[in-house]
């Protein structure tokens, strides 16, 4: 899962994708309001959690900004306002919640997964053929018997799930697995492209994952 934090302090920035990252959610910051507009209407995001006092402009013009984009992103405003005012402003100007500051990360985590919940079909599974995830418990299977992943390979194999039949570049699979600022010309997404198959081919004879020479890769079942 892909999470944009726009956030101007940067104590609290690191606190939010720490702990985020330890539930296997990929972060990207933008530290003021302009620049995470920009992120918000131009990348694919699961989530926005989003302050409201940001600089250049204010969390309620980023997040009417990203509705009349047409994004449909669950947003979560993050804010030390706590007049009844401003959450009618935030909800009004679409959000999905609110929550003030400071907050408990248990309950941040509970509204991220309340607002997940929202955004995906009822079933928290995704699957081709017997290779599948389990969305809630972060676990793969094929065939009934788990594949036991390390955090980004089951976070790399999310992605392809979501995507899959169709065709993803290295440079989709780092900015969704390892966020938007990694150095997307390491070769780190072939090394755990190729962990991936290792794991899988130990369970079935089946290929899934293609390259697609000069693309990328596209998950898929090949006999």
């Amino acid at each position: 899962m892909r999470v944009l934090l726009i956030e101007d302090e940067p104590g609290i920035s690191r606190f939010i994708k720490k702990g985020l990252e330890e539930e296997n959610y990929t972060v990207d910051i933008a530290d003021n309001g302009e620049d995470g507009l920009h992120m918000g209407v131009t990348e694919n995001y699961d989530i926005i959690v989003l302050d409201v006092m940001l600089p250049k402009i204010d969390g309620f013009e980023v997040c009417a900004g990203v509705r009349r984009a047409g994004i449909s992103t669950p947003i979560l405003m993050l804010t030390a306002k706590v007049a009844v005012s401003d959450k009618v402003r935030g909800l009004d100007s679409g959000a999905d919640d609110y929550l003030t500051k400071p907050f408990s990360f248990d309950e941040f985590l509970a509204r991220i997964r309340s607002l997940m919940r929202r955004g995906v079909a009822p079933s928290p599974k995704l699957s081709v053929c017997e290779l599948s995830i389990n969305l809630q418990s972060h676990r793969a299977y094929i065939g009934g018997q788990e594949l036991v992943l390390r955090p980004k390979e089951y976070a790399m194999l999310e992605y392809l799930l979501r995507n899959s039949g169709r065709i993803v570049t290295r440079t989709q699979i780092t900015e969704n697995v390892w966020g938007y600022d990694f150095d997307s010309n390491t070769n780190i997404v072939d090394v755990h492209i190729k962990s991936l198959r290792k794991k899988i081919a130990e369970l079935t004879d089946k290929c899934y994952i293609q390259t697609k020479r000069g693309m990328g890769y596209m998950l898929d079942k090949q006999t």
